[in-house]
């Protein structure tokens, strides 16, 4: 067994429990309540490499437990020729088993409790040793060992043995570092009970992890906050520089190493993960695959991150303090050498982030500017595009105004992840810079950006006649070449159109957009296009024809998280609702709910994912949390000015107070809004159908006129309730014929099912008139089933499913991965940066699906975030 990382090696007990360092070495146990196994402990130097001498000290180690063992080997060793040492070990083994017997009972000990329990040697800091004489006798002694024999080997380093075949034959136990480090729980213990300290569970989890688990590293903080007050900001700041982990670190690790090591460590502590090849271009040498093998075989403090050796990181703290003396070492300037041949090397390596990453630590501004333009860098990784979008912001003033098109960066791209504050104030401060520019065909190109950026802002605020004036001014300005805010132009002014109502222009653009994606083939662009296009198609009550646009966007997207996505799972959410599909339904929109939370809560991507599952809760007898959802996307519509957003949410809260028998509320809310639909379904619930017709009547009216599918499909629902009621039975099944008619291709069930009783009554009557009976039947038997649309939530109100725990919890390298997916990495890109096969990153992904539950990555990483593992 191996004690990794620290002072003092800490002695162990056979039951797994760890000790404080130092101390008298207790007996070891086998477990449980057995008497304790005697043990032979054998404390070692650099000394000791004389294999005489070894076996001098090791026979005397041996008499602690058997009094009086190895006098002929002690004698032999004395003689002026002593024999080989094969013959002396062979001699003591024989004598082990005749003193030791089946029981191994030690002379004037109590007999062992079974027969062939046996007894412990323990070779402590082997690794003070460096002699192959020791290596070869401890190997014969290790291949000859009686089975009473138990041998423990406490090192800092991996010793000169046959450890392969050994655990090839299961015959070696290893404890390594990760299982001495010490879990959240112990960690706790130690610091409040051993230490005494009254530290917070979150201050305690924040010391753990920086110390990752490191025992002398908790004990050295825990001493450094005896008698402080401010324990909180201190482990905050807890760093390699801090100097009890400097003192320490410096004499036990550092100091030991040869120059040439200590200068690799020193130069390499740049790099937040190393490799060979990567080590010998930033250190401008050649052997940088073995120090790095050998500083693993030394244990000094490195990390292997992956099972072929390839890819490694150091301990966090021992990271701090090679940092520090970098710093006081080196230059700036010297610093930034080394970050800039980092930086070659991954964009030669194609990791274009790290690369660009460098650049920025490296302050070469030209550099991380035309790296952050390239295409290497993926547009739809969100974690990309926040590292830039904060070294875009840490930029002094004087560097951005000489270069107006970081500041336009900055706000394009806090966009593309979901930010608006400060937007404008960026998108001003790059046109004032501007006004210094010579007004070339770049110079009108940024313009066409601003302008396009512009035009996506106002499409968050709601304002289609801004979206439109800055649009069309983009398409003005913008180079034909510049086909990316080309798109951005485009894209805005189809929804622009849409929310004017203009349908037929929606479509136009949206087309125009689409074509642009065909050339360029920017995954994100085609997923925003295709999204807008599913959700026109539905206006158009293309039902099927939506759901499969909206699964192409799934496929598109496949693995990637694109927070966009949410779009495509609410419209699958609400055309599943209308399929009467009301299990997938509620799956489409709490996945989508829970992509939203991770927008800027300036957006109102959660409005819609609300509304839904507000009317979905009204299917489900829940009118009482439906309100409340209700009540919390208006507050939320209000607070953030999302004012074209009220008529919908109106509309829901309609629903749920007549649901409640709420009609005077019901009323006053539907003309407040002024929503016609609202205004008869009231008219209707208050028993005047003349007053709902008349209402209804120029609303058809109008939208025919305008040809808006979905609403003339709505309405004509209502009209034929108001027919019937009012005793017009003729007219009412000739319109419901009609709204039949406009239905059946997208396959409606629910606008009707959830109409009830009154609705069932006409379906009947036309069913006896021959109608469409095979549409009319499937809509009966939906009313018919008392269960249909009734499944009970397994959310409470107003919030998600609460996280079951993982039957199988994710494995070290899984939860690595997971975090990467979480910072938007490709499979590709996991690949390059921890140097796997992309089918093995597949079969990762895989097997994490399969343990959160969930089909693709952006569920993963919603469920990962409500289990707490991100």
């Amino acid at each position: 067994a191996r004690l990794a990382e620290g002072g003092g090696t800490p002695p162990l007990r056979a039951d797994g429990a760890r000790l404080a360092e130092g101390g008298d070495t207790p007996p070891l146990r086998e477990g449980g309540g057995t008497p304790p196994l005697p043990v032979a402990w054998l404390s070692l130097d650099a000394g000791d490499g004389q294999a005489a001498r070894f076996l001098a000290y090791l026979v005397a180690a041996l008499r602690t437990v058997f009094a009086g063992i190895g006098g002929e080997v002690l004698a032999a060793l004395d003689s002026p020729q002593p024999p080989p040492v094969e013959a002396l070990l062979t001699t003591l083994l024989n004598e082990i088993v005749a003193i030791a017997g089946d029981s191994s009972t030690p002379r004037g000990a109590a007999p062992a409790a079974s027969a062939g329990a046996g007894f412990i040697l323990v070779l402590d800091d082997y690794h003070a040793l460096d002699a192959a004489p020791v290596d070869q006798a401890l190997a014969f002694l290790l291949e000859h060992m009686p089975p009473s024999m138990h041998l423990v080997i406490a090192t800092r380093e991996d010793p000169q043995l046959p450890l392969a075949r050994w655990r090839a034959r299961g015959q070696l136990t290893e404890l390594r570092a990760a299982d001495l480090r010490f879990s959240p729980a112990e960690a706790a213990e130690f610091l409040n009970q051993t230490m005494g300290l009254q530290l917070a569970d979150d201050d305690i989890a924040a010391l753990e992890t920086r110390t990752e688990g490191w025992i002398a590293g908790l004990q050295l903080a825990a001493l450094s906050m005896q008698g402080r007050s401010d324990t909180a900001s201190f482990i905050q700041s807890f760093t390699g520089s801090h100097h009890f982990v400097l003192d320490y670190l410096l004499e036990e690790v550092l100091g030991r190493q040869p120059a040439g090591v200590q200068a690799f460590l020193l130069h390499s502590a740049i790099l937040e993960r190393l490799c060979g090849p990567l080590c010998d271009a930033v250190l401008e040498r050649s052997d940088g695959q073995s120090i790095l093998e050998h500083l693993e075989h030394a244990n000094l403090f490195i990390v292997p991150l992956d099972s072929e050796r390839h890819w490694y990181r150091y301990h966090h703290l021992f990271a701090d303090l090679l940092r520090q003396r970098l710093g006081q070492s080196l230059t700036a300037g010297e610093i930034a050498g080394y970050h800039i041949r980092a930086s070659q090397w991954y964009e030669d390596n194609g990791l274009a982030l790290d690369a660009f990453r460098h650049a920025t630590v490296a302050n070469d501004v030209e550099r991380a500017e035309r790296l952050m333009e390239s295409s290497a860098i993926p547009r739809h990784s969100r974690g990309a595009l926040t590292t830039i979008v904060e070294w875009l912001t840490s930029l002094p003033e004087p560097v951005l105004d000489a270069r107006p098109l970081l500041r336009v960066r900055s706000a394009t791209m806090a966009l593309m992840i979901g930010q608006t504050t400060g937007v404008e104030e960026r998108l001003q401060t790059a046109e004032a810079a501007l006004a210094d520019q010579p007004q070339n065909a770049q110079f009108r190109d940024l313009l066409g950006q601003i302008a396009a950026a512009r035009a996506t802002l106002a499409v968050t605020q709601y304002r289609p006649e801004v979206v439109i004036a800055q649009a069309q001014r983009a398409l003005e300005y913008l180079s034909p070449e510049n086909l990316t805010f080309r798109f951005t132009a485009n894209w805005t002014l189809s929804i622009a159109y849409y929310f004017l109502g203009d349908r037929a222009a929606a479509n136009q653009t949206v087309t125009a957009a689409l074509a642009i994606c065909r050339v360029t083939g920017n995954m994100f662009a085609t997923v925003l296009a295709t999204s807008h296009l599913g959700h026109l198609q539905e206006a158009e009550n293309q039902l099927h024809l939506a759901a499969e646009t909206y699964r192409r966007v799934l496929h598109m997207a496949g693995d990637q998280p694109i927070l966009l996505v949410n779009e495509a799972h609410l419209g699958l959410a609400r055309i599943h609702y209308q399929w009467n599909d009301m299990a997938t339904a509620e799956r489409h929109g709490l996945q989508c709910l829970q992509l939203t939370r991770y927008y800027d809560r300036t957006l109102d991507r959660h409005l819609f994912a609300q509304v839904f599952l507000a009317r979905l809760k009204l299917t489900q007898g829940d009118a009482a949390d439906a309100t409340a959802l209700l009540a919390e996307a208006e507050e939320a519509a209000r607070r953030n000015n999302f004012t074209l957003r009220l008529p919908e949410i109106a509309a829901a809260q309609v629903l749920a107070l007549l649901r409640q028998g709420r009609v005077a509320a019901a009323a006053q809310v539907a003309r407040q809004h002024e929503l016609p639909l609202s205004q008869a379904r009231v008219l209707l619930a208050q028993g005047d159908p003349a007053a709902a017709l008349a209402v209804l009547e120029p609303y058809r009216q109008q939208v025919d006129a305008r040809g808006w599918a979905d609403e003339q499909l709505r309405a004509a629902v209502l009209q034929a309730l108001a027919l019937r009621l009012k005793g017009a039975r003729a007219a009412a099944v000739q319109t419901l014929a009609e709204a039949l008619a406009l239905a059946e291709p997208g396959g409606f069930i629910r606008l009707f099912v959830d109409e009830g009783q009154p609705m069932a009554e006409l379906l009947a009557e036309a069913a006896g008139q021959g109608i469409r009976p095979a549409y009319v039947a499937r809509l009966l038997a939906a009313l018919d089933d008392p269960t249909a649309g009734q499944r009970r939530p397994t959310a409470p109100p107003s919030s998600l499913p609460r996280p079951s725990p993982l039957i199988e919890p994710l494995s070290p390298r899984e939860l690595e991965i997971l975090r990467l997916i979480a910072q938007g990495l490709s499979n590709r890109e996991i690949g390059q940066r921890l140097f796997l096969a992309l089918d093995t990153v597949k079969g990762h992904n895989r097997h994490i699906f399969e343990k959160l539950q969930v089909e693709r990555r952006t569920e993963a990483i919603a469920r990962a975030r409500e289990l707490g593992l991100l």
